[in-house]
């Protein structure tokens, strides 16, 4: 039996996912790989370096700090965040990533983004957290429209969620039978088009396949959270998500808000604490 965990991106809703994995990290769970896509990578790589506490923090601190997001960083560079603040300066000097025991941890890390090339989604096993790592997480959460498109070990990448909403099917495919996996909507969502397609197939006209993608995005989504849900019932996973829509917007600067959905996802943790620890431990 191989334990996993699955975490959703969403942007600012992964404070939810933050609250669920510092529980888990505090009543010592573990698992034998874990993996995200866009928030749930740049969040969710602090599972494996241990760091409780360590993105709620941050993002507390620095959401209304022109140097982590702002519309003039967009502007000057086709980067809504900030790059050197997000991956440099802050991970190497403000709250430092633990590189030490995120390398020394045993656990797995994947992080899946989009090649705009061929449209299909490309995973990266995290091995240290160094550099390249922090380049493949970058990629993972660089939203359409928001972020410019990054390259890496020969690909160029963008968010993950595009075509997979989460590593879930990924990682049951490399043999992990018993996974947690965390959404950041409610289970009454369903994704439906976004009104920014007709900017998209402006801005990214170069890029058919992934504008392919963009469009078949709600269906996709829609359909790949149905197949979790399908699992779950019949208990080979199991789901924490928010018990309605979580009160922050992908962007949100409002710390309040964000410890809210922090909070959120704490409380449902605590509820299922129980049961996530008996569902871990059985082999089903």
């Amino acid at each position: 039996m191989k334990t996993g965990l699955a975490m959703e991106g969403g942007a600012m809703r992964g404070m939810f996912t933050c609250g669920v994995i510092d529980v888990l990290m505090e009543h010592g769970i573990t698992f034998d790989g874990a993996g995200g896509i866009s928030a749930g990578a740049v969040f969710g790589c602090n599972y494996k370096s241990g760091q409780i506490g360590r993105p709620i923090r941050y993002n507390k601190q620095y959401c209304r700090d022109k140097r982590y997001k702002s519309l003039r960083s967009l502007i000057a560079t086709g980067d809504l965040y900030g790059v050197d603040f997000c991956y440099r300066e802050l991970p190497d000097e403000l709250d430092v990533f633990d590189r030490k025991a995120f390398r020394e941890n045993p656990m797995a890390f994947y992080v899946g983004a989009t090649d705009v090339e061929t449209g299909q989604i490309v995973y990266h096993a995290c091995a240290d957290g160094g550099d390249g790592d922090m380049q493949w997480m970058r990629a993972s959460a660089s939203m359409p429209l928001c972020s410019r498109v990054v390259e890496i070990d020969g690909y160029k990448l963008l968010d993950g969620g595009v075509v997979d909403p989460t590593p879930y099917f990924y990682m049951k495919k490399l043999g992990y039978d018993r996974l947690l996996a965390i959404l950041t909507q409610p289970a009454s969502y369903r994704k439906t088009k976004s009104a920014a397609l007709p900017l998209m197939r402006l801005a990214l006209k170069k890029y058919p396949r992934l504008l392919e993608a963009m469009e078949r995005r709600p269906e996709v989504y829609n359909a790949h959270v149905a197949a979790i849900r399908e699992d779950e019932k019949a208990s080979r996973c199991l789901v924490i998500c928010p018990p309605e829509a979580l009160p922050v917007h992908r962007t949100e600067n409002d710390p309040d808000k964000l410890e809210q959905a922090y909070q959120i996802g704490r409380a449902e943790t605590m509820q299922k604490l129980e049961r996530i620890i008996s569902f871990l431990k059985n082999p089903g």
